[in-house]
């Protein structure tokens, strides 16, 4: 029986073996029909920074360039938390000229007051209203006064069952349901299925509190699984793309991927074209 999720697959497989150089970097097959459907979508194909830990921000954009993707969730490896004002007028002039929008940053680890005031401090700095971050829970009533100072949301990233701290989405909305809420989370959907949640399912019933999306693929729905190309795994990703246009999400769909990070371009550019072939597709 053949399913949308087959065909797809098949269908990107089958593109693939054309060859790298004539599907994932002409724009002619694949970028311009997609375009017209990103139009209708509330949600951004977007690339989270830490993807590119291995590579410098003129790399790391020029693949951004090779793939049709225009926007960032900023890693402080590219702009450091302590960098001058001109350090940020710069980075973000680099942006501008590749057609690149930073659009949040993080994820940050806050393990003390100090390090929250920082967060905060370099996020109004960089110019942008959204924190990808990793309090501590004792810190989470500090984090609410803080984004009550500045209007900030705070999404926190959940990890899986490999740490300890947020592993799945349902733990971040049993400690933060009392607070604010522009407190809420970052959804990596690789990371939720790992600890045995479903995302499509999570993000029915929290979208109020998703603020950042991390997307990517993984082997296998538990602590064993890990990353892979999207659409090679487990996760439905048609059923959660359904999910994301039900519930009006419109924040970012930043793809992490964590396979072959000293030479991701290949997963990557993969995993893009298979998450915006499933976007067209969908329509």
């Amino acid at each position: 029986m053949t399913t949308r999720r087959s065909f797809v697959k098949k269908a990107s497989a089958g593109l693939l073996a054309m060859g790298a150089s004539s599907v994932f970097l002409s724009e002619e097959l694949y970028a311009d029909p997609v375009k017209k459907t990103q139009k209708e979508d509330l949600f951004k194909v977007s690339m989270a920074g830490y993807s590119f830990l291995h590579f410098d921000l003129d790399k790391t954009l020029e693949m951004m360039q090779r793939m049709d993707v225009h926007y960032l969730c900023i890693k402080d490896f590219h702009l450091k938390l302590n960098a001058a004002d001109e350090e940020i007028a710069a980075f973000h002039a680099k942006l501008k000229s590749k057609g690149v929008t930073g659009y949040g940053v993080g994820p940050i680890y806050m393990k003390s007051e100090a390090e929250v005031d920082r967060a905060f401090t370099y996020a109004k700095r960089v110019g942008v209203k959204l924190i990808v971050g990793v309090p501590n829970y004792d810190l989470l009533p500090y984090v609410d006064k803080k984004v009550k100072e500045y209007d900030f949301n705070c999404a926190i990233h959940i990890h899986g069952p490999d740490i300890k701290e947020y592993p799945n989405a349902k733990d971040v909305i049993d400690h933060v349901q009392n607070l604010d809420p522009r407190i809420g989370m970052c959804l990596d959907i690789g990371h939720d299925t790992r600890a045995g949640f479903n995302p499509t399912d999570d993000l029915k019933k929290y979208y109020k509190r998703v603020f950042d999306i991390h997307i990517k693929d993984v082997t296998a729905a538990g602590k064993e699984g890990h990353t892979c190309e999207m659409g090679r795994g487990v996760i439905d990703i048609p059923a959660f793309v359904k999910m994301l246009r039900k519930v009006k999400y419109a924040g970012a769909c930043s793809l992490e991927f964590e396979k072959d990070m000293k030479d991701p371009l290949a997963g990557l550019a993969e995993s893009i074209g298979y998450f915006k072939g499933v976007m067209a597709a969908s329509v």
